[in-house]
C-alpha cells in the first residue's frame, strides 16, 4: 500500500517557503504522493482554520511539480463543476506533461453553497456538469483531435492520462467512479466505514466489465500512538486500499518533518 500525505495550501501554512519546504521533506523521506485540497470562495462565516486563504489547486500542483522531482502530486479533490471544461483539460494536460506524468487527479462535485453562488453555477447541476467534464477529459486524453461546441481542434500536448479518482461516499460517487474514472478516493475515520462500500464499488466495476480501480483512502492516523497507527494501516490494507493519504496537522516545517518521521516509522512496519 502506497503512503501519501496532505500538505496545507490554505491558512498561514500556505506560504511559498513553507509549502516548498514541506513538499521537499516529504519527497526526501520517500513519501509516495502529496495531496492538496480545493476551495475558491470561502465565505467569511466559514473561514475558521484558513482565514479564507486558499492557494489555487492546479496552480499549486504545477508549482510543486517544479520544486520536486519524483513525488506524485494529487488533488484531494478538485471540484470539477467550478471550472470550464476546455481550459481545465489544458491545465491538467500541461501539469502532467511538465511533471513527467506525476499527477493524480482526485475529482469531486462540491458541496459548499456559497462557492457555487459566487461562481454563478447552479449547485443542483453539479453532478451533470461533472459527468460531462469527465467524459470530455477522457476523450481529450484518448485522441489528438476532439470536438467541443461543434468545433474540432487538436488537443496537444497529450501526455499519458493522469489517473482520475472520484471522491465521495454517496452511491452516485461510486457509480461515477466505476463508469468514468480509474478509481475511488473516499474519506474515512476508520476502516469499518469502507468495507461495504468497497464491495459495492467492486461489483459496479465488475458489472461494467472493468478492472477494479485504485482505492485511495484519505484519513488521519494517531501517529502519537504507533501501535494503534500500525493496526489501522494494516486494516486499511486488508480491506483493499491501494494508497492511504494521511492528513498531517502542523504549524511549521519542523512539526511537519516530525509528523513525517512518525508516519514513515509506522508505515515501514
Amino acid at each position: 500500500m502506497d503512503i501519501g500525505v496532505t500538505i496545507r495550501n490554505m491558512g498561514p501554512e500556505s506560504t511559498a517557503d513553507m509549502v516548498v519546504a514541506c513538499a521537499r521533506e516529504a519527497e526526501d523521506q520517500g513519501i509516495e504522493s502529496l495531496w492538496i485540497t480545493d476551495h475558491i470562495a470561502i465565505p467569511p462565516n466559514d473561514a475558521e482554520g484558513s482565514g479564507g486563504r486558499y492557494l489555487d489547486t492546479l496552480t499549486t500542483l504545477a508549482w510543486l511539480g517544479g520544486a520536486t522531482r519524483r513525488i506524485k502530486l494529487g488533488s484531494g479533490v478538485l471540484i470539477l463543476p467550478y471550472r470550464p471544461m476546455l481550459p481545465t483539460a489544458k491545465q491538467i494536460a500541461t501539469i502532467q506533461e511538465l511533471t513527467k506524468n506525476r499527477l493524480v487527479l482526485g475529482i469531486g462535485i462540491g458541496w459548499m453553497d456559497p462557492e457555487f453562488k459566487a461562481l454563478g453555477i447552479d449547485r443542483h447541476q453539479r453532478g451533470r456538469i461533472t459527468d460531462d467534464t469527465l467524459q470530455f477529459l477522457n476523450e481529450c486524453f484518448a485522441k489528438d483531435e476532439v470536438s467541443l461546441n461543434e468545433q474540432s481542434f487538436l488537443f496537444k500536448p497529450r501526455p499519458q492520462k493522469p489517473p482520475i479518482l472520484i471522491g465521495g461516499n454517496a452511491p452516485q460517487a461510486l457509480h461515477r467512479a466505476a463508469r468514468y474514472a480509474d478509481g475511488w478516493i473516499p474519506m474515512a475515520r476508520d476502516p469499518q466505514q469502507l468495507q461495504t462500500k468497497i464491495t459495492t464499488y467492486q461489483k459496479l466495476t465488475d458489472d461494467l466489465g472493468k478492472p477494479r480501480g485504485n482505492i485511495t483512502v484519505m484519513t488521519s492516523l494517531p501517529l502519537n500512538e504507533p501501535d494503534n497507527a500500525r493496526r489501522l494501516l494494516a486494516e486499511y490494507e486488508k480491506l483493499g486500499a491501494d494508497r492511504l493519504v494521511c492528513n498531517l496537522r502542523y504549524h511549521n516545517a519542523d512539526v511537519y518533518r516530525d509528523q513525517l518521521k512518525k508516519l514513515t516509522d509506522v508505515s515501514n512496519r
